[in-house]
């Protein structure tokens, strides 16, 4: 029997153990969803650094409180400074972008945990190399710009490979409350990469490099050795096959009838095992643009990642430049106050996928949580200064509405169009669909902070208006599905209300 995955990970070779019967299959649905969590927890963690180390970098400023003045770093400290440093971003992201379209075509057709380890390492060790800018004196824009690029191609790999695994273990039911919780996992991250590279920040700033990167490493290791791709390879059917095997024979009358389905069952069970020809189950790219849904939600999530990205890359700089009632924060300080914003966004991704999952829209959760955080941006940016309790308070929730929807999106959103009825909940195409609304949103995410670094020097109110601009045309993307949906809700309650055994 020929199996997706080369071979099972080390750690059951050398644990028996963990092998069935020992262990059950919620046991391994556990583990792949921790085991996941870690690994893209840490590749967020290793993206957060050079939002930062901006203020160290950038042009010197005075801090108003403080007799220390900041010098900045070569080539980012003159007065392009701001602009070399969106360019920076720029370099990073848009690699990342381009190389997502490819790297989820790839991950539908290879062995996903080795792709995903092959990623990880890439990622950490160029993020160390960033680092050793510091010690090594480098003041040279392509060398900066050049590493960049190459861990941007690196980086793109994550996504596509562990929205896959986590959609080959976790079936439809509480699809959107359980990845609502597991993609937490870019916030958590995002928080260990502020608190780590702004602790270690007053040493040097290549530590706030080094260390993120040495934890991507490490984390790949582990995920080596632990990961499960898929149920197949330790014997178990995929979630939800089992109920449709079930339905679907239950429906059939007579023993001829049943005869006949176990057969059709036993082809079917074989053809998922056996993946000697990929081609018979992944999608082509251009048919996956096409599938219902696509599309919109892709381009609502451009606009999304454009906002949470401008916020994960310039709000430290923002708080350091910025002052809260009336004192100017520290580099350190601006780094973990930027955190808030970040745990805003763990309940925001959690709540979103609640809700959706309660009244079975994610159109309709998606466009409110967009809609909401239009006036919370602009509460933010009026009243935001004059207390650190209004500062905290208004970042936590413009952190929830805006990542709810961004969440929502590139989990449960891409889970269900990559597995929908119309390809036959073709897991194989899970990978494609990710990255292409995964891609799509990380154009809009290179965008975004490239938009910042140019617009804040025209003062940071341009910025702001910069950002509901694109929230506004993200709902707008999803109006018609939201309409869908709504019609879909009153349908279902006429048809309830009718239905005289309700």
């Amino acid at each position: 029997m020929q199996s997706r995955i080369v071979g099972l990970a080390p750690a059951f070779s050398l644990f028996p153990n963990l092998n069935t019967p020992h262990k059950t299959f919620t046991f391994h649905q556990i583990s792949v969803l921790i085991i996941t969590f870690i690994a893209y927890a840490s590749f967020h963690a290793s993206r957060k650094p050079p939002s930062i180390v901006k203020s160290v970098l950038g042009p010197p400023s005075v801090v108003s409180n403080a007799s220390s003045i900041d010098n900045g770093w070569a080539p980012f400290n003159g007065t392009e400074g701001t602009k070399r440093l969106g360019e920076l971003d720029l370099a990073f992201l848009s690699s990342y972008a381009f190389g997502m379209y490819f790297a989820g075509h790839l991950g539908d057709r290879i062995d996903l945990r080795y792709f995903l380890v092959f990623g990880m390492m890439g990622s950490g060790i160029l993020t160390v190399v960033f680092g050793l800018g510091y010690w090594m004196d480098v003041h040279r824009l392509w060398f900066y710009m050049s590493v960049q690029i190459v861990c941007g191609l690196f980086q793109s790999i994550g996504w596509p490979c562990v929205v896959s695994v986590v959609g080959n273990w976790c079936g439809k039911e509480k699809r959107g409350l359980i990845m609502g919780v597991w993609n937490s996992h870019t916030s958590v991250g995002n928080i260990l990469g502020s608190v780590i590279a702004s602790s270690v920040l007053d040493f040097g700033w290549g530590w706030s490099f080094v260390l993120p990167g040495g934890m991507v490493i490490l984390s790949g290791v582990f995920v080596f050795m632990c990961l499960v791709v898929g149920p197949n390879d330790l014997g178990f059917e995929e979630p939800g096959k089992q109920i449709e095997i079930e339905m679907s024979l239950a429906e059939n009358d007579g023993e001829e009838s049943l005869r006949k389905q176990e057969a059709e069952d036993a082809v079917l069970l074989e053809n998922t095992v056996d993946d000697s020809d990929d081609s018979l189950f992944a999608i082509g790219f251009i048919e996956a643009w096409r599938l219902p849904g696509v599309a919109p939600y892709a381009f609502c999530l451009f606009f999304s990642k454009l906002v949470a990205y401008t916020f994960l890359y310039w709000l430290p700089y923002y708080l350091r430049h910025t002052a809260v009632a009336g004192v100017n924060l520290s580099h350190k300080t601006a780094g973990i106050l930027s955190t808030v914003f970040d745990i805003g966004g763990v309940l925001g991704g959690i709540s979103a996928g609640f809700i959706s999952d309660k009244i079975n829209a994610r159109a309709v959760t998606s466009v409110t949580f967009l809609a909401l955080s239009i006036p919370a941006l602009i509460m933010y940016r009026i009243y935001g200064s004059v207390s650190m309790f209004i500062n905290i308070a208004l970042m936590f929730i413009s952190g929830l509405l805006v990542n709810g929807p961004y969440a929502l999106i590139t989990t449960a959103v891409a889970a269900d169009l990559g597995t929908q009825d119309s390809i036959k909940g073709n897991g194989r195409a899970l990978a494609t669909v990710t990255a292409i609304i995964d891609g799509t949103g990380s154009v809009g995410a290179a965008l975004g902070p490239l938009l910042a670094g140019f617009i804040s020097s025209r003062g940071w109110n341009s910025v702001f208006f910069m950002l509901i601009v694109s929230i506004f045309f993200a709902g707008l993307f999803l109006i018609r599905l939201a309409k869908a949906e709504i019609n879909e809700m009153r349908s279902g309650e006429l048809i309830a209300s009718s239905d005289p055994q309700s």
